[in-house]
């Protein structure tokens, strides 16, 4: 079935309802390999850099965000393997579904309200408009 799924994450409850669906489908993809990618958000970063006693502290936190939805994988015996990416989220999760020839992406949806999603766009429907594999949304 699948032999590569990407699952955008970044440890909200959206993504964790996404982690737990790529879950399903990686159970019954024999040999499947899941990656998980966390996009630090550069426009977050510099006001973030403000309020952190360091960088470390920032990446740990960041880190943290994401144990729950490794330890869903890890209950089932399956390998994830992590992908902390700097940058602006929706182009790379494209550039890197594209770039590592994924057979699936996975997300979660903000749950935007159809105005603020045409006015402000969100990663969600970005990557879904620009990945060239089929992509999952979550809600």
């Amino acid at each position: 079935m699948y032999q590569h799924i990407l699952l955008a994450a970044d440890g909200s409850e959206n993504s964790i309802r996404a982690a737990k669906e790529a879950l399903k489908i990686a159970k019954v993809s024999p040999n499947c390999k899941v990656t998980i990618i966390f996009v630090i958000d550069l426009e977050k970063v510099k006001t973030e850099v403000l309020y952190a006693s360091s960088i470390e502290s920032l990446y740990m936190a960041r880190r943290q965000k994401l144990i729950p939805i490794e330890q869903l994988f890890k209950a089932e015996h399956i390998h994830v393997h992590l992908e902390m990416i700097h940058g602006i989220p929706g182009p790379e999760i494209i550039k890197f579904a594209n770039g590592q020839n994924v057979d699936l992406v996975i997300i979660g949806s903000r749950g935007l309200n159809g105005l603020q999603e045409m006015v402000l766009g969100s990663v969600s429907h970005k990557v879904i408009k620009r990945v060239n594999c089929p992509a999952m949304i979550v809600k």
